[in-house]
């Protein structure tokens, strides 16, 4: 069962205005600006941060998540920095 491997073709020049064409005439496509700069997923780099795994109370985390659950890690970052007089 030796296949071969399919041989594979660049567009010819018909068919590459054909696809921008298609692409352009989509209106869920979109081109992003030329200076347009990609932004980085995850911790940035040089942060001095550590991952920890910590058990809080579960009143202590809700009142963290209050009024706004997003961000609460940071104000807990903060809170520890003030109470340490960082």
């Amino acid at each position: 069962m030796n296949k071969k491997p399919p041989v594979i073709t660049d567009h010819s020049d018909t068919d590459d205005a054909a696809l921008r064409r298609a692409i352009a005439d989509d209106p869920d496509s979109w081109e992003a600006p030329a200076n347009a700069k990609i932004k980085r997923r995850g911790r940035p780099i040089g942060s001095h941060k550590s991952q920890v795994t910590i058990k809080l109370d579960k009143d202590v985390l809700a009142a963290l998540k209050s009024p706004e659950p997003k961000g609460w890690q940071t104000r807990l970052n903060a809170t520890l920095r003030d109470a340490l007089e960082l």
